[in-house]
C-alpha cells in the first residue's frame, strides 16, 4: 500500500507540473497576440540609424520609451502622432529638409472615396501622385598612381537631382492622415551622379627633374624652369597668393585650350610666346630680379598648386587694373 500511495502521489505532481507549464505557456502566447512585437528602425538627421524592439506602435510613444527627443530644427517626417506604416521605419531630418522637399514635391489627386469604417466614422480614401526630387549620389574616382603625396579631389562632373512619381493609397479621418500605401513608383528623369576624381599632389622638388600631374596629363620641369616659372608669376603679380594664382592659371588655361595651342602645349611655353607674358623683351624683363629663389613663398605655393590641377578663374587673358580693362579684378589685375 505505502509504494502504491507514494507512486499515485508522483504522478499527480508531475500532472499537476505539466498543468503549471502548460497555463504558463498559453499566457504568455495570449500575451503575444495581444501585443506584438515590432523591430522598428529609427533614422537621425545626421544619417545614423537604431533599430529598437517595442510593442508599441505610436511614433511618439516609442521615441519616448527610448529616450529620443526631437530638437527644434528637426521633424519627424511621419508625424509625431502617426503611427509606424508597414516600413516600421522612423525618419528625423532637419525641417529645412521637409520644406525643400515640400516645395519640391508635386501632388495630384486621381481618385477620392468615402468608406465607413466598424465603428461608424468616415473614412476618406484617396489615390495621389507625388513627383518628388532623387537626390545624386557623390562618387569618388581614385586615380591609380604609384606616386605618394598628397590627395586633392577634383569635380569633374557636377551633381543634378533626378525625378519620380510616385503613387499612393492614401486614407485620411477627420482630415488626417491615418494610413498610406505605396501602390507604384515610376522614375521620370535619373539623377545626375556628382564624380569627385581624387588624385595625388607630387611635390614639386627644387633640385633635378619634377613631375607635375595635372587633369590633362604630366608636365616635366627641371629647377631652372620652375625657378623661371616663379619668377615670372612674380613679377606678373606678387602681392598676394590669389593674383599670383591666377596669372599661372591664365598660363595653365591656354595651355589647355585649342585657341592657343600655337604658344605650347604647357605653361611656360605660353609664358615664353612673343608679346604675352613679361618674359617677352618687348614686354619687359624685370621678371629677372625674382630668379634663384627670389620669388615669395607664397608665389611659389600658387604655381604649384596651380601645377597641380588648382585654378581661381577660368580665363585666358588679362590686363593691368590700371588699363580700365573690363573684366574680373583678382591681385591688381583683370582678366577676362
Amino acid at each position: 500500500m505505502g509504494k502504491s500511495e507514494n507512486l499515485s502521489k508522483g504522478i499527480i505532481k508531475r500532472i499537476i507540473f505539466i498543468l503549471i507549464v502548460l497555463l504558463l505557456l498559453f499566457g504568455v502566447g495570449v500575451l503575444a497576440t495581444t501585443s506584438a512585437v515590432n523591430t522598428v528602425t529609427i533614422s537621425f538627421a545626421d544619417k545614423t540609424e537604431l533599430t529598437v524592439v517595442t510593442t508599441k506602435s505610436k511614433i511618439e510613444e516609442i521615441l519616448k520609451e527610448n529616450n529620443i527627443y526631437i530638437a527644434p530644427d528637426e521633424s519627424v517626417k511621419q508625424g509625431l502622432n502617426s503611427n509606424i506604416d508597414a516600413t516600421k521605419t522612423i525618419n528625423i531630418v532637419r525641417k529645412s529638409e521637409i520644406e525643400n522637399e515640400e516645395e519640391n514635391k508635386e501632388t495630384q489627386v486621381i481618385k477620392t472615396e468615402e468608406l465607413l469604417n466598424s465603428e461608424g466614422s468616415v473614412i476618406v480614401e484617396k489615390i495621389i501622385k507625388e513627383t518628388v526630387e532623387i537626390p545624386y549620389e557623390t562618387i569618388k574616382k581614385e586615380v591609380t598612381s604609384k606616386e605618394k603625396g598628397e590627395k586633392v579631389n577634383k569635380v569633374v562632373q557636377k551633381g543634378k537631382n533626378g525625378k519620380k512619381e510616385i503613387t499612393y493609397k492614401v486614407k485620411y479621418q477627420d482630415d488626417v492622415e491615418i494610413e498610406r500605401h505605396k501602390l507604384s513608383e515610376k522614375v521620370i528623369q535619373k539623377p545626375v551622379n556628382k564624380i569627385i576624381e581624387v588624385s595625388v599632389r607630387i611635390a614639386v622638388s627644387s633640385r633635378g627633374t619634377s613631375a607635375v600631374r595635372t587633369g590633362a596629363g604630366k608636365w616635366t620641369y627641371s629647377a631652372a624652369d620652375l625657378d623661371l616659372l616663379y619668377a615670372i608669376t612674380a613679377q606678373e603679380s606678387s602681392r598676394s597668393y590669389e593674383g599670383a594664382l591666377a596669372v599661372i592659371s591664365s598660363a595653365c588655361n591656354r595651355a589647355e585650350s585649342s585657341r592657343w595651342r600655337r604658344n605650347g602645349k604647357d605653361p611656360l611655353s605660353q609664358y615664353k610666346a612673343p608679346n604675352q607674358y613679361c618674359y617677352s623683351a618687348s614686354v619687359g624683363g624685370n621678371w629677372r630680379r625674382f630668379l634663384n629663389g627670389r620669388a615669395p613663398s607664397h608665389v611659389k605655393k600658387a604655381v604649384n598648386d596651380a601645377l597641380n590641377g588648382k585654378r581661381n578663374h577660368s580665363y585666358l587673358s588679362f590686363r593691368s587694373a590700371s588699363t580700365r580693362h573690363a573684366g574680373v579684378n583678382i591681385g591688381g589685375n583683370v582678366y577676362f
